[in-house]
């Protein structure tokens, strides 16, 4: 299955990429689909514990089992002023 990764903030700017394209098996997780970006992006590796995961419109853990189709954003942690 495909799912869309989108990067913001800082994590876009590291990788220079805003979005990109990801096959995974079906039944697969965030976890897994962490996974394979860090193969492809080991910068992101170091954000790894604070990273913030979306699916849609909500927040999903690593545990979240995603859809084909589905459209994933990664950030950095919310930072207010």
């Amino acid at each position: 299955m495909k799912v869309q990764v989108q990067f913001y903030a800082q994590l876009r700017d590291l990788i220079g990429l805003r979005e990109l394209d990801i096959d995974l098996p079906e039944g697969a997780t965030v976890r897994d689909l962490l996974q394979k970006i860090y193969l492809q992006q080991p910068l992101l590796r170091a954000h790894d514990k604070s990273i913030l995961i979306g699916g849609g419109v909500e927040f999903v853990d690593r545990d979240h089992k995603l859809k084909p189709g589905e459209e994933i954003s990664i950030m950095p942690p919310l930072q207010g002023g």
